[in-house]
């Protein structure tokens, strides 16, 4: 399987976009208005956060999810017995923020959701007309005024060699939402499934942005947008003793959205996330 990387700055950037999600499931942008600089900010204050033991001062909420996560609470993907390898910070507008970074992730969060709206209006453009009589209402409208989309701040601490066996850094999951932008990683490891069953790489090259497509999506056009799934590999050699930031953006629409005839999006995110945390 190809994703081709599409130049967002292309006069049929739109097409392609959407047709690459339909047909991957992920969209690869370059040339993306998101500020490279913001983000190295971002990754660099964050990567010192985790260093501090300050975080545990900012333990989760586990009514609203915002905070930290540390790895004893990590997530366990669904069909998974294992937590993965990793700890994770939880940004939304309403939350907790740590005192010891600045405003630059709240920055990234807001200059986020913007492109959101525009990509969500790419994928609805180019949607057929049987499956776009299905969604409730514009999918970019879908978003607005939510206090449901998610910054979820992620760090992979370097593997010590006596980790769980079969314990991941990200073991294959898909995620919950309509779509997930995520600017290219501090280090390789994103795999995805392809329509042939076998997992491809996906390009990441710094610079890049990767949009893939949540399960709200894939309910709300009747499977045209297909939620693949992917996974994050255990790095090996030199690599395993680096630590790997990641930024991903989870865009959720209003909990009264209607999805389906089966949900909406508040009914679809408490079965998930009840799924997710029993464990924790």
């Amino acid at each position: 399987m190809l994703i081709t990387p599409v130049d967002f700055t292309s006069p049929t950037a739109a097409k392609d976009f959407a047709a690459s999600l339909h047909n991957t499931g992920f969209g690869v942008l370059t040339n993306h208005p998101l500020s490279q600089q913001l983000l190295n900010s971002v990754y660099e204050e964050w990567y010192g956060f985790f260093q501090n033991e300050a975080k545990h001062q900012y333990a989760y909420d586990p009514q609203k999810y915002d905070g930290y996560f540390s790895p004893a609470v990590s997530e366990t993907a669904k069909g998974n017995t294992k937590r993965d390898l990793k700890e994770f910070y939880h940004v939304y507008p309403w939350g907790r923020y740590p005192a010891e970074v600045s405003d630059a992730a709240r920055r990234y969060y807001e200059d986020g959701a913007a492109l959101a709206a525009t990509l969500l209006g790419w994928v609805e453009e180019y949607t057929p007309a049987e499956v776009k009589a299905k969604y409730s209402m514009p999918l970019s409208q879908m978003i607005t005024g939510s206090e449901q989309t998610l910054l979820r701040v992620l760090h992979y601490p370097p593997l010590s060699g006596d980790e769980e066996p079969g314990a991941v850094r990200a073991a294959a999951h898909g995620d919950i939402n309509l779509l997930t932008i995520l600017p290219a990683a501090t280090a390789a490891g994103l795999q995805v499934v392809g329509k042939d069953g076998a997992w491809h790489d996906v390009p990441c090259d710094f610079g890049m942005l990767i949009v893939n497509i949540g399960d709200m999506l894939q309910e709300a056009s009747d499977g045209y947008y297909p939620s693949t799934i992917h996974r994050v590999l255990n790095p090996t050699g030199v690599e395993a003793k680096k630590s790997r930031v990641s930024l991903p953006l989870f865009l959720h629409p209003r909990p009264d959205v209607v999805l389906s005839e089966r949900h909406t999006a508040g009914s679809y995110l408490t079965e998930r996330l009840q799924e997710l945390h029993s464990k924790i």
